[in-house]
């Protein structure tokens, strides 16, 4: 029979494999950005906010802090490697007050997680209170960044369309959140259970809307392109990658990229 720690460790390794694809997916929009030298209208909120929640986790998995989490430890030292390359990036391309905001924002991650450890190893000395400091700030802002899709499901309902929500993204969203929800209730941990278990909620809603609205968004796009009409912003979804990108529209002509 197999043992409980061998099958946490399998369904841990298949969640590292998983999560590091999220990492990866944006991807495509820092190769574009080098390709153009500008870093457009896109943020830098998303990548300083992922940093922060890996570099937290980083520290959370570190043996001094909580023992017995090497494949949370090795994870997220692989995604702050990731969103710390995209960060400076950002900064290259950038220029005025967008590098100016992610400085500040970079460094105040840096500074915040410097001090939250200094903290925690100075002033706690045992593991279960080292590990419930860092595990509460953990939970709190890996809740807040998965709240984030919320405002781009409303707009889903609004407008019957899941132009703005590439199913890509959201099956390995699923399939991230149902990973480590398990491997945290084989032996049961808190801390990964609450925002993965949420995680693993937000992502069924997502593909639940997927279902009901996919063919809508089709429909949407085919009588655009028939009347040559398109709004502020077209998106178009490439079936082979699942991939939204946004194109600027003109008055009288609709352009098509496909990437």
């Amino acid at each position: 029979m197999i043992s409980a720690d061998t099958m946490r460790t399998v369904v841990g390794i298949v969640g590292n494999v998983i999560a590091l694809g999220l990492f990866f997916s944006p991807l495509p929009t820092f190769i574009r950005i080098w390709k153009k030298k500008s870093v457009e209208e896109f943020s830098v909120i998303p990548y300083v906010a992922t940093l922060l929640n890996c570099m937290l986790w980083m520290l959370y998995g570190l043996p001094i802090v909580h023992p017995n989490s090497t494949l949370v430890l090795t994870i997220n030292c692989a995604g702050t490697a990731i969103e710390i390359c995209y960060v400076i990036l950002y900064l290259i391309f950038s220029d005025g007050p967008k590098r100016l905001k992610a400085l500040l924002l970079f460094f105040g991650d840096l500074a915040f997680v410097a001090v939250v450890a200094i903290i925690v190893l100075i002033f706690f000395h045992t593991h279960d209170r080292r590990s419930l400091i860092v595990g509460i700030l953990c939970v709190i802002f890996c809740i807040i960044m998965y709240l984030a899709p919320l405002s781009v499901m409303k707009m889903v309902i609004q407008t019957k369309s899941v132009e703005y929500m590439p199913l890509s993204i959201s099956v390995a969203s699923f399939l991230n959140g149902l990973c480590w929800t398990i491997y945290a209730l084989i032996r049961f941990d808190l801390y990964i259970t609450i925002p993965n278990g949420l995680g693993l909620l937000f992502s069924i809603t997502q593909l639940i809307l997927h279902a009901l609205y996919y063919k809508s968004t089709r429909r949407q796009i085919a009588e655009r392109k028939l009347k040559g009409e398109v709004g502020l912003t077209d998106v178009v979804i490439d079936d082979s990658t699942k991939e939204s990108s946004i194109i600027s529209s003109q008055k009288n002509e609709a352009t098509t990229n496909n990437e």
